[in-house]
């Protein structure tokens, strides 16, 4: 096992987070005057998903130092791509106005479902 294997993953997921963070502390703080309750909802709902998969790519960060192959690293590349297009157009979508946005923001979820599976897929690989 080298330990370094995951940190790349690791330090992905951390800074995902900081970012989370801040982006949630804005829509609390920056958009509770600007938009209606319904796109703050959208918000988040765009951070809290965020912040879950910002943890997914800490546990990336961690199965890769310890599962070899490629079916972490995929996890990790799904997380990050669902990530951008799950948050990203919903986010874009509160800033914009523009709500044919949310028609992108399945495929997003789509990578996160299947970072989910790949990473689950791993670990059963690596119990024997």
């Amino acid at each position: 096992m080298d330990p370094r294997a995951g940190a790349g993953w690791f330090a992905a997921g951390a800074f995902t987070l900081a970012v989370g963070v801040a982006l949630g502390a804005f829509g609390a703080h920056g958009l509770r005057s600007r938009v209606g309750p319904d796109l703050l909802a959208v918000w988040e709902t765009a951070v809290r998903y965020h912040l879950v998969h910002g943890l997914g790519l800490l546990a990336v960060g961690w199965a890769a130092a310890r599962w070899p192959g490629m079916l972490v690293p995929i996890a990790g590349w799904l997380f990050v791509s669902g990530i951008a297009i799950f948050g990203g157009t919903l986010y874009a979508m509160v800033l914009t106005g523009q709500r044919w946005l949310g028609a992108i923001t399945p495929i997003g979820g789509a990578c996160l479902i299947a970072g989910w599976l790949l990473l689950g897929w791993a670990a059963w690989a690596a119990r024997g």
